[in-house]
């Protein structure tokens, strides 16, 4: 079927949830991708940060065809090894205690606001409180959407859950006024993605150490984009050296596989009993056995500190284009999870990047965000910076609209 004709039926037969940029893709491998019409590009989307060891990484597909032809499904009314093998390794890795596998970060999240509840109305707490920071994003179902620090994304969904406050992230001072006896957690991202690349300062970080120390809340970090290697640490918390009592993950977790995993203290574990939580495909086999081959990609090919490195070489080089075009206003972010704020909204750029076979992504309205996977080297951050000097310098000779060429089309 060729590109026209699935876009087509696409938007005949497909819900209008999503914006879809005119491109087809059939084909990922590495960095890469491919369109129906055969053309190349190099991925600086990376999936929204599922694709960190690549697309089509042979450990992962290999795991998935393995685990495929024994057991695609079963019930968790009964025990089966991948979710086990892959619960122990992510407890060894986080220094947290127990598991709760769901299938996506907005689940995790939605899992994360009941632990939370229960255990507060096991410590007494009538009208619990979740804390939540503005600009933050948890996810597009109620609970998760009300946890949300973006009006935008609230509009038309009203009545949303109650129990929830948002305020300004960075800001210490707002956070030690907030908190009160009621307050049973706290919710964060460590770098906040959707909401512009914006990473917690270690002071605020501290901050969230003290109120937990004083208080007694749950610190629960929101790592659904910034975790597994993303920053440049396994876990973007161990760059403020303040460890979380519930822990969330997804995107990367699965190399490709929807999987979403809630990681918390024994004691706050203890809060879900038979029957106060449950997921029918949560752990399902074949999603653990990708997510299991994942990890070693990450671990055994030095991915997690390749971010840290290119990741640093990356931001220096985007900095060396914020000197060239006043456009740019600031470049920020770690590891590989990187954003370049512009002076008006990112769109055009990004289709004028689109068109010389680079896909970047603009959130925020006016933040191109850089989310690749992991395995990149400077070779293709060069090759980036080298296509976005081109599409900046037409963007501000005010050129005609995606620039009218594909620089790379390269064939399979």
């Amino acid at each position: 079927m060729r590109g026209e004709e699935i876009a087509r039926l696409g938007r005949q037969y497909l819900m209008e949830t999503y914006a879809q940029l005119p491109l087809v893709l059939v084909k990922g491998e590495g960095a890469r991708v491919w369109d129906a019409e055969n053309n190349c590009y190099l991925d600086f989307v990376g999936g929204l940060a599922v694709n960190s060891v690549g697309h089509c990484h042979p450990q992962v597909v290999a795991a998935i065809r393995e685990q495929s032809e024994r057991l695609l499904h079963c019930s968790n009314l009964y025990w089966f090894a991948p979710p086990v093998e892959l619960a122990r390794e992510l407890v060894n890795l986080s220094g947290l205690d127990r598991i709760f596998f769901c299938n996506s970060g907005a689940e995790a999240n939605e899992a994360a606001i009941k632990l939370v509840r229960k255990y507060a109305s096991e410590q007494g707490k009538e009208n619990p409180e979740i804390i939540s920071f503005i600009r933050s994003f948890h996810g597009r179902t109620l609970g998760a959407l009300a946890a949300t620090g973006q009006e935008k994304f609230w509009e038309g969904f009203a009545p949303l859950p109650k129990g929830f406050r948002h305020i300004p992230f960075n800001d210490t001072r707002a956070l030690l006024e907030a908190v009160n006896s009621q307050t049973a957690a706290v919710f964060v991202e460590p770098v906040q993605g959707e909401g512009g690349v914006h990473p917690a300062t270690p002071e605020f970080m501290n901050g969230l150490a003290q109120v937990r120390e004083r208080h007694g809340v749950l610190l629960v970090f929101d790592e659904v984009q910034c975790g597994l290697g993303r920053t440049g640490k396994m876990f973007a918390f161990e760059h403020y050296g303040v460890k979380p009592d519930i822990l969330l993950l997804a995107k990367a977790l699965g190399g490709g596989l929807p999987i979403g995993a809630v990681l918390a203290r024994a004691e706050v574990a203890a809060a879900f009993r038979p029957g106060s939580h449950g997921s029918t495909f949560g752990g399902n086999p074949v999603s653990c056995a990708a997510a299991r081959a994942a990890l070693r990609a990450l671990q055994e090919e030095g991915l997690v500190a390749n971010a840290a490195r290119v990741g640093s070489y990356f931001k220096a080089r985007l900095e060396e284009l914020a000197r060239r075009f006043s456009l740019i206003r600031e470049i920020r972010g770690l590891g590989l999870m990187l954003g370049m704020e512009l002076d008006r909204p990112g769109q055009r750029l990004v289709a004028l990047c689109q068109a010389r076979g680079l896909l970047v992504n603009c959130t925020a309205e006016r933040v191109l965000r850089f989310l690749p996977p992991l395995l990149v080297g400077k070779r293709e951050v060069d090759e980036v910076v080298s296509i976005l000097g081109e599409a900046l310098a037409e963007l501000c000779g005010g050129e005609g609209e995606g620039g009218g060429r594909h620089a790379r089309a390269d064939k399979a």
